[in-house]
């Protein structure tokens, strides 16, 4: 059995990454074709363009192995009952429940590779890719939400944790180098009065102390009791500093989640943005989706394994190769859009996001587990 596990192995590790090359290559050509519009605009030139399409590699084979482990051992499969070595297999010993365990190991190690990809390598050359794009043409972070900037709630706490004030905090412009240009601040009690508004040229961020404020004027304004219709002599005063360090926990990574779409984020970053927005009373469902599918996608590679197994029982005569080659492609692009049409209709309808995370392969694991129980039922 040991000798037909390698040999499995060797099989179908080679003919998924055959696939997986195949779809890298084809994606690459229709984002280059994508980038090309750009070319010549505002400083962005064809090495920006390859320089872009090469770092978003990472996030690509991410999204791409589950579909090409199914279309991998579909082929590995298919090819071995065509030969009828599965046969050879079968008669030897090797039952559906032992096979199904034997793919389900090799299965692992691609499951490890995609948490790897989509945690420490995906990630981080996301963020590159977004900072060639901006550098190339000038840009600033392009903010999806508000066209005055990135906005951000922030909570200041006092020394013995509990809530001193809310600040609301609109930065215009955010540099890919993470400088900071713009600054707009509102304070307010914790009964939502209106203390004090800032404003600041610029800000950089000091580690374990706050944000630098560059050419500074607050505006402090009274506070008055509510019911009171006494005449005061409290006024308004303006204060002017040409820098001050501006206690907060606000840090340089919230703005940089702006660069970087929720489905490509490490899992870590979402669950630090994830508890910020929460501390902040922010909606939170995009993200919260986000890392429940990053903790659900990798393992949607068993599934489709599962799902492949079915076609090495068909007969030649019952589907050449590449008829079952492509159903494998249609049943993986049905899988893509499935993660995409849940991830909307659980933002819509407000479903619980490990739910809206777990559903697409929840329903692919049953079409499997169908398909297998109606082999063994024959």
């Amino acid at each position: 059995m040991r000798t037909l596990h390698r040999y499995l192995w060797r099989e179908i590790s080679l003919a998924t990454l055959f696939v997986l090359f195949a779809l890298l290559a084809l994606f690459m050509f229709f984002d280059m074709v994508q980038q090309l519009d750009e070319i010549g605009r505002r400083g962005f030139q064809l090495r920006h363009a390859f320089s872009y399409v090469a770092l978003t590699l990472p996030s690509r084979t991410y999204e791409l192995v589950p579909i090409a482990t199914l279309i991998g051992t579909i082929y590995a499969l298919s090819k071995l009952a065509a030969s009828s070595e599965f046969t050879i297999m079968r008669v030897s010993g090797m039952s559906t429940r032992r096979l199904l365990s034997s793919l389900l190991v090799i299965g692992t190690a691609f499951v490890a590779l995609t948490y790897a990809l989509g945690e420490f390598v995906s990630p981080p050359a996301e963020k590159l890719a977004q900072r060639v794009r901006l550098k190339a043409t000038g840009s600033q972070i392009s903010v999806r939400d508000f066209r005055s900037g990135v906005w951000v709630r922030d909570v200041l706490k006092d020394p013995a944790g509990g809530v001193e004030a809310f600040r609301f905090i609109n930065v215009l412009k955010v540099s890919p180098d993470g400088g900071t240009k713009d600054w707009r601040i509102f304070e307010f009690s914790r009964d939502y009065r209106l203390r004090s508004i800032t404003t600041a040229e610029s800000g950089s961020y000091v580690p374990n102390r706050g944000w630098m404020l560059a050419n500074l004027v607050e505006t402090r304004l009274p506070q008055l009791a509510t019911a009171s219709t006494a005449q005061t002599s409290a006024e308004t005063r303006v204060i002017r500093e040409e820098s001050r360090m501006w206690r907060s926990e606000l840090r340089p990574d919230i703005f940089g989640v702006m660069m970087v779409e929720p489905e490509r984020m490490a899992g870590w970053d979402l669950a630090q943005y994830i508890q910020h927005l929460s501390e902040n009373r922010q909606q939170t469902e995009v993200y919260e989706i986000a890392f429940w599918s990053k903790l659900f996608y990798p393992w949607a590679v068993l599934v489709m394994m599962a799902l492949a197994l079915p076609f090495a029982y068909l007969h030649v005569r019952a589907g050449g190769l590449s008829l079952k080659i492509f159903t494998g492609v249609m049943i993986g692009v049905a899988f893509y859009g499935l993660n995409k049409l849940f991830a909307h209709l659980g933002l819509l309808n407000t479903w619980p996001p490990i739910v809206v995370a777990a559903l697409p392969s929840l329903v692919v694991l049953a079409l499997a587990m169908s398909a297998l129980y109606w082999i063994e039922r024959r």
